[in-house]
């Protein structure tokens, strides 16, 4: 039975309901008095027995109301506490003014717990907790207030932040009545790493933009190697997407739930990028912070690595990548101590890899421990059937992204974008459709406002197009192209040239050559 008596303020009225219950024998586990409300919790009284127990309390002088209630306030208030620390997700300890733990998260107890005789942390020293004489003292001298720092709790680094519960009223300057120490374990500080980098919401295969037939065929041999947990490479030209795929591989392994971090191997310096991968120990450099730094592999944990442009790592790098990937294990920079990680590395690279390792410019046995599975990401100008549905999707992003009706193209500006080279490939595409988007008031784009280099094919494009007055999309650009080939044929006389030229593969301009019958002389197209 719980109850809540509501009253007149006057003196003795909390004794006297107190009274009017002892006097009948009835055992209260808990009272809790709030302004013209006493609250009581008496579970030996039956249910049969609670009209009479209401009654005798409404018979106490200046008592307004007497209402059964299912929780006291406290009992709510520990309750709420204990479902906030339980979806923290990180450890949570409360110390009082001694360092003396008073009250800690169902987590921080299980991660303990082997450490831990009685099962129980409440009432311990931080020195017994945290197995560290100093830090204990430090933080009860600075009163909570200390910078975060690298702690071993249950055997397992984590990162350590402070904050003071309040100052005592009274009490002497920057004395407080304790604190609170939240524990990051390394795969979290993941976790909030991976939510700020740029990735689609979704994030996987459905977002790889595309029906040609090389997508197609990408999206299935991807699908099959995203299963398997062995290194992955990812090889094609700049431009191509290469981390989205990357990406989408991880969202569809059985580690989707894990951090997907990424390292680009080129924007770093050899000592950065090592840190940055591998972490560093207290005090490894001039600057270091002075508790350490987790590094990504350790942040990724259960994960996915990204190793952007992995041609481009030193060969010191090289060495130390190929250690942890033959037994998961490496030191941090400085660091003495050898740390073992479950995470999956996939690579990715522009550069002819087998060409590095005959030129000793990339390790052999690096090549062939990432190079287990591999994916090849074919370049724009291999998937023209996309360049149309990537120009859409880019038009519809970029509108909205400046605030304004959605654009269009022209019959013409569509045959110059699926006749352009596309040497920068999907990025390349969407730099020039946001730009037209940004730098023209009209809503229907034009050759001139997509400002293609080469702005004379583009133009001659854009003449083929118009000159087909009432022509389709496809008849202009069939027109442009048999115009282009006619005029470039004689200049470069052989399909491999021509390909050369107009950085196409061999077979897309024999398979042209062959439709329009260039050349008209009788000869062999070669």
């Amino acid at each position: 039975m719980r109850l809540v008596v509501r009253f007149n303020d006057r003196i003795g009225i909390a004794q006297d309901i107190l009274g009017a219950l002892s006097g009948r024998g009835i055992y209260l586990m808990a009272v809790e008095v709030d302004p013209l409300h006493v609250y009581l919790d008496a579970p030996a009284v039956a249910r049969e027995d609670l009209s009479t127990v209401v009654a005798a309390l409404r018979q106490v002088s200046d008592v307004t109301s007497v209402e059964e209630v299912d929780l006291l306030p406290g009992q709510r208030q520990r309750l709420h506490l204990e479902a906030v620390l339980a979806a923290i997700g990180d450890p949570v300890l409360a110390v009082d003014g001694q360092g003396v733990v008073t009250a800690a998260s169902g987590l921080a107890q299980a991660v303990a717990g082997p450490g831990v005789d009685d099962g129980s942390l409440v009432g311990r020293p931080l020195r017994e907790v945290l197995g560290d004489l100093a830090l204990h003292d430090e933080l009860v001298r600075a009163g909570f207030r200390i910078p975060s720092r690298e702690v071993e709790f249950g055997g397992e680094p984590f990162l350590l932040e402070a904050a003071p519960i309040r100052e005592l009223p009274g009490g002497a300057e920057g004395h407080s009545a304790g604190g609170v120490l939240t524990l990051h374990a390394p795969r979290r500080l993941g976790d909030r790493l991976q939510a700020l980098q740029s990735f689609p919401l979704g994030g996987g295969f459905d977002d790889i933009i595309g029906t040609s037939a090389p997508i197609r065929a990408l999206k299935a041999r991807a699908v099959r190697a995203a299963s398997v947990e062995a290194p992955l490479l990812v090889r094609g030209e700049t431009g191509t997407g290469k981390e989205l795929v990357a990406h989408a591989c991880h969202l569809a392994s059985a580690r989707r739930e894990a951090p997907f971090l990424a390292l680009n191997c080129a924007a770093l310096p050899e000592s950065l990028a090592e840190s940055e991968l591998f972490g560093y120990a207290p005090g490894a450099f001039t600057g270091a912070h002075r508790s350490g730094k987790p590094g990504l592999l350790e942040m990724a944990q259960r994960g996915t690595i990204f190793l952007d442009e992995v041609g481009e790592m030193t060969p010191y790098l090289q060495a130390k990548l190929l250690r942890f990937l033959s037994d998961g294990r490496f030191r941090r920079v400085g660091g003495d101590r050898e740390i073992r990680v479950d995470v999956r590395a996939v690579a990715a690279t522009h550069r002819d890899l087998e060409a590095m390792v005959a030129a000793k410019t990339f390790r052999e046995d690096l090549f062939y421990r990432l190079n287990v599975v591999n994916l090849e990401v074919p370049p724009l100008r291999e998937r023209g059937d996309d360049i149309l549905l990537l120009s859409h999707h880019f038009l519809e992003s970029a509108s909205a992204q400046v605030q304004r009706p959605p654009c269009r193209l022209t019959p013409a500006a569509g045959a110059a974008l699926l006749a352009h080279p596309w040497p920068g490939n999907v990025r390349q595409l969407h730099n020039v459709i946001f730009r037209a988007v940004t730098n023209s008031d009209r809503t229907l784009l034009d050759v001139d406002d997509l400002d293609l280099a080469g702005g004379r094919s583009a133009r001659a494009v854009g003449e083929g197009a118009q000159a087909g007055g009432g022509a389709t999309l496809r008849q202009a650009v069939e027109g442009f192209e048999r115009a282009l080939l006619e005029r470039l044929w004689p200049e470069h006389p052989s399909t491999r040239k021509l390909a050369a030229h107009l950085g196409a593969s061999h077979n897309a301009v024999a398979v042209r050559l062959r439709k329009y019958g260039i050349p008209a002389r009788p000869g062999r197209v070669r």
